[in-house]
């Protein structure tokens, strides 16, 4: 019964030690840049004057949320790198599960919030500062949290207590809910999968639909207005750029189906998602943004 708190789930893992001492570098690269751009972004925000506002306050938290949302996954699998067997106990894998989804959910209200944000600073410049007060802010980021928070407990609890009775492979990298959904042998398996993506959708899709409806009223006030909105809206290509890449591959992982395609490919699609896009996210700010960019030049 894999239910029970000592048994342990296996996870798939190529058997080529070169191959996996290869992958083993990259992703130690991938987390090591991740949580320094993500340190230097919210070290940034912290010192310099100039981002203390609510864009950068809102930045400031997704970085934080990045850090949290890649070290869920990257360092159970550098150290299963190392190890000749690669295990997880029941009660580890619902606990990675629990926090893969609730800072995934919280960054998906993070991002609709930080849209919103930008629709006040660009459809109602003179209110924007009453709009957005800091009580504001707070009460978003507050928001952000609980929502990612509420959404995976419920999802962890169902799918904890879900009866377990086959092969206890996970052919995946990390614990991720559709493969342990595959392990479960309960008739109710396909209601209860339902239900999940159902709980995932709502947080996922409520927040994809907030930020394309306040980009919506972006783009209509800045073709209306002109030219001289160009340069405001170079502010939203950076969160724009973000918003695509974590819903676009999010999209593409939950709702392609999964037999469709190779393991590689699920593997590589979930690591888009969960480790690739926080280790972008720094960059794209540091790049595309002129005060970020400022900020780093006076730091250094």
């Amino acid at each position: 019964n894999l239910s029970s708190p000592t048994m342990f789930l296996l996870l798939g893992f190529s058997s080529a030690y070169r191959a996996q001492m290869t992958l083993c570098l990259c992703f130690s690269l991938i987390y090591l840049v991740t949580v320094l751009g993500n340190l230097l972004i919210m070290t940034l925000v912290w010192l310099d004057a100039h981002l203390h506002s609510p864009m950068y306050f809102f930045l400031s938290h997704l970085s934080f949320l990045d850090i949290c949302y890649s070290s869920v996954t990257l360092p159970k699998i550098l150290g299963d790198s190392f190890s000749p067997q690669k295990t997880i106990s029941f009660v580890g894998c619902i606990a990675q599960i629990y926090f893969f989804l609730c800072f995934g959910g919280s960054e998906c209200v993070l991002l609709a919030a930080m849209a919103y944000d930008r629709y006040l600073a660009i459809c109602h410049p003179l209110h924007y500062p009453t709009l957005m007060s800091k009580k504001m802010c707070h009460c978003l980021v507050t928001i952000s949290w609980l929502s990612g928070s509420f959404s995976s407990l419920i999802q962890a609890f169902l799918t904890a207590h879900l009866p377990f009775c086959r092969s206890n492979m996970i052919d995946h990298l990390f614990c991720e809910m559709p493969y342990l959904l595959k392990v479960s042998c309960s008739p109710d398996a396909p209601l209860n999968k339902a239900t999940l993506y159902a709980l995932a959708g709502t947080v996922a899709m409520g927040s994809f639909l907030l930020t394309l409806m306040s980009y919506v009223y972006i783009i209509g006030a800045v073709l209306q207005k002109g030219a001289g909105m160009q340069k405001v809206f170079a502010t939203c290509t950076s969160h724009l750029t973000v918003v695509s890449l974590f819903f676009g591959a999010g999209a593409v992982a939950y709702l392609v189906p999964h037999s469709s395609g190779s393991k590689e490919m699920d593997e590589a699609l979930s690591l888009l998602y969960a480790v690739v896009t926080p280790m972008l996210n720094p960059i794209i700010y540091s790049l595309r943004n002129s005060k970020v960019k400022g900020a780093i030049r006076k730091a250094l």
